[in-house]
């Protein structure tokens, strides 16, 4: 799961579907003769210092006496990551409606995004009415540009000050300006087109964004790139949604079919496993770098991972080849994930592929249509990552390298953000006292595959999409009856057996294709079941 897929039509994502490319798409595997050049990239905090490298020494690529250890320079003194001084993507702000208040959670805190008009900006706050605790982001933003909460009509200004209390008389004392009737604002900024919060409300970090400023990825803010984003809540957590997507060895079978991968030289099974030469280069508190056969990744902790490659399309063929042989200009490649921790047993995953090729493909076709392909490929591994999980936490995440055998190269950046989870966060997410690191229990299938409520509400594209299909699937149904209704009240001579005819064929087209838009509608914005033995 570590890209995502897009329509297997009409492609311009990271992956390499099975059907017909256009000449702008790759004809070879992404994964094959990539030569990749590390982006820029500016963040706050001390230069690495600590250095992890997996071991180089000739090992078996199958086998294993032991699995491969890094070698540590460790430096003096005990770091230890603060979660709630980083910066967190929140959501995409193409999929924040400016006329609603949305509620998210962020590192276990509820919150509440709204757009101020007054102030021209989205705020975050925090999702509690000081009145009577309701959630603010049940209510509306009225006339005036305030946040309401619908329980007692309490308004609220950008900066948490309450403007009015209905309840309060008039000649009485302001009881709206006290403290205890203020709601907690968090910092928050746009960038990247994403709104980014800071987890910690205390007065002290208001103008935060002076000091420390979110990660910066310069190619989001290349205007010739191309930059859909997609965003999923998922039912596992932020360590395992982290790991998986480091690890391109489990595509070829846990996205069997829906991602093509390189073909090996010598093929040992029906989906072309192979050895990955994988390592971890430089790691601190801050993250580390990842090197693979194919090219280079950047984890930027807590969040960001994200893998680049530098490479050329052939015009003539479409095939990808190194931009070490092609000449100027390169046509560039970024796979860009980020991971919100949410709650214990529960993360976000914001996604997006710059790339500065095939950029019209974005500006004709809707999002929803690579939103589709996307989610299958979430779906695919989604209920063995969240069984994996259980059984992580069974042992306990600081025992996840003895329980797990990890012998081979290719799982070098897995066992590199294990080791890095370990060392700076103690191997778990600080809550702070708000849950006990228990996860919740496991829902039924149907409902942990969840398509509607995990993305589609999220999501303004693929909702506008379902709300229209909807609809049409309803405009079928009552052409059909209608047509029917029309041929069973007219009288035998007043229209030809050749009109009635058609009208009923009408009717059952009309009907059967309702019939598969219910079907169609269900299956790629509800539920999609994957079934591994039958691919």
């Amino acid at each position: 799961m570590d890209v995502l897929k897009a329509s297997p039509t009409i492609v311009h994502s990271p992956y390499i579907p099975t059907t017909t490319r256009n000449k702008t798409q790759f004809a070879k595997p992404i994964f094959h003769n990539l030569n990749l050049q590390l982006p820029c990239y500016t963040r706050n905090g001390s230069k690495s210092r600590l250095f992890t490298t997996l071991s180089s020494s000739p090992i078996s690529t199958t086998e294993s006496i032991e699995p491969p250890m890094p070698e540590v320079e460790a430096e003096v003194g005990k770091e230890r990551f603060d979660w709630y001084s980083q910066w967190y993507p929140v959501m995409p702000v193409c999929d924040l409606d400016k006329r609603v208040p949305h509620g998210k959670k962020v590192l276990g805190l509820d919150l509440v995004v709204w757009w101020d008009k007054n102030e021209n900006e989205w705020k975050v706050f925090d999702d509690t009415c000081p009145h009577r605790l309701a959630p603010l982001s049940e209510g509306r933003i009225d006339q005036w540009g305030r946040l309401q909460c619908v329980y007692h009509g309490w308004c609220f200004g950008g900066n948490g000050d309450c403007k009015i209390i209905p309840q309060a008389p008039v000649d009485g004392p302001p009881v709206h300006t006290f403290k205890k009737a203020c709601v907690a604002v968090y910092p928050s900024v746009v960038q990247h087109d994403i709104v980014w919060v800071w987890p910690n409300a205390d007065p002290q970090y208001k103008d935060i964004i002076t000091k420390k400023k979110p990660p910066y990825i310069p190619v989001l803010d290349d205007p010739s790139f191309s930059k859909l984003m997609g965003n999923r809540d998922i039912p596992y957590g932020y360590e395992v949604l982290v790991e998986n997507l480091m690890d391109p060895a489990h595509v070829p079978y846990a996205h069997y079919g829906l991602m093509r991968t390189r073909t090996p030289t010598v093929k040992v099974d029906r989906e072309g496993g192979r050895p990955l030469d994988m390592k971890v280069k430089k790691s601190d508190i801050n993250g580390f770098l990842g090197k693979q056969d194919w090219g280079s990744s950047n984890f930027i902790a807590p969040c960001i991972f994200h893998a680049f490659a530098d490479v050329e399309v052939d015009q003539e063929n479409g095939s990808a080849t190194s931009s070490e042989i092609a000449p100027p200009p390169n046509r560039r490649l970024s796979l860009i994930f980020m991971c919100v921790p949410v709650s214990p047993g529960n993360s976000r995953l914001i996604w997006t592929f710059p790339r500065n090729f095939g950029v019209w493909i974005d500006k004709i076709v809707p999002r929803w249509i690579f939103h589709i392909g996307q989610n299958l490929i979430l779906d695919s591994d989604l209920y063995l990552l969240h069984v994996e999980e259980r059984k992580i936490m069974e042992i306990g995440a600081t025992n996840w390298q003895k329980a797990c055998f990890v012998p081979t190269k290719s799982d070098a950046l897995v066992v590199g953000f294990r080791r890095w989870f370990n060392k700076y966060a103690g191997g778990e997410i600080d809550w702070k006292g708000k849950y006990s690191g228990a996860l919740p229990p496991s829902p039924p299938r149907e409902q942990l595959m969840d398509r509607y409520w995990s993305h589609v509400v999220n999501c303004k594209s693929c909702n506008t999409a379902q709300k229209g299909l909807k609809a049409l699937e309803v405009i079928l149904q009552i052409m059909s009856v209608v047509l029917i209704g029309i041929v069973a009240v007219t009288k035998q001579n007043m229209i030809s057996v050749v009109v009635k005819t058609t009208m009923v064929s009408m009717a059952i087209v009309c009907f059967a294709a309702s019939k598969w838009l219910a079907h169609f509608i269900y299956k790629n914005f509800h539920h999609h079941d994957y079934n591994h033995a039958f691919v």
